[in-house]
């Protein structure tokens, strides 16, 4: 059984528009909450109007792909530690880490740190200050955008469709799973990164 509001919120021309600035801000901010807003609206779209997916994944592939490039285009215009929050914090140890292999390993680390916020930025600053190429980084950042839209919206489209006419459910619970998920990343890398200090250390 649907619920009025939230059948027509899936159907509210602001709605896209808002989620494409949203997951734009989060290349950014990362107390943006730009993949939990994919999973919820991912699972809002199977539970009213499966259609609305066909328009959740392209947004938000296009909102990432244009925060991406902001980046990208910030690290190549004005480098890594002319602004403060470059310069502090979790954003600058990422920019640290990722500084001298973006060269080597550039798609592995554009595909694999779209998933993780803060290194998501400072990969993206990196890749630019390097001087890539745009015609190298485009097309990757492009592919890595659709790929993280896909997997968020999947989350979302999994619960929607396990409580398919429970709407409301389905929103609660792919927020949920997508903060778990959030959690789990973060915690695999810190140990991932603890792991490749100790041995450092032992070498």
């Amino acid at each position: 059984m649907g619920i009025p509001w939230l059948d027509a919120l899936v159907g509210s021309w602001w709605l896209y528009p808002a989620l494409y600035l949203l997951v734009v801000a989060d290349a950014f901010l990362v107390v943006i909450p730009g993949e939990i807003a994919v999973s919820a609206l991912g699972a809002l779209a199977v539970a009213t109007d499966p259609r609305a997916l066909w328009l959740v994944i392209p947004v938000a592939a296009a909102g990432a792909l244009t925060g991406d490039l902001a980046c990208y285009a910030i690290g190549r215009s004005v480098g890594l530690d002319r602004w403060r929050w470059q310069r502090e914090g979790r954003t600058r140890a990422a920019i640290d880490r990722f500084r001298v292999i973006v060269d080597r390993r550039t798609a592995v680390l554009v595909f694999t740190a779209r998933y993780i916020p803060f290194a998501r930025i400072a990969v993206n600053l990196c890749v630019g200050a390097a001087r890539l190429p745009l015609a190298r980084y485009l097309p990757l950042a492009a592919i890595a955008g659709l790929c993280w839209a896909l997997f968020q919206a999947g989350v979302g489209t999994a619960f929607g469709a396990i409580f398919r006419g429970q709407p409301l459910l389905a929103v609660v619970c792919s927020v949920v799973a997508a903060l778990v998920l959030g959690v789990l990343v973060d915690r695999v890398v810190a140990v991932a990164r603890a792991a490749r200090a100790r041995r450092a250390e032992r070498s």
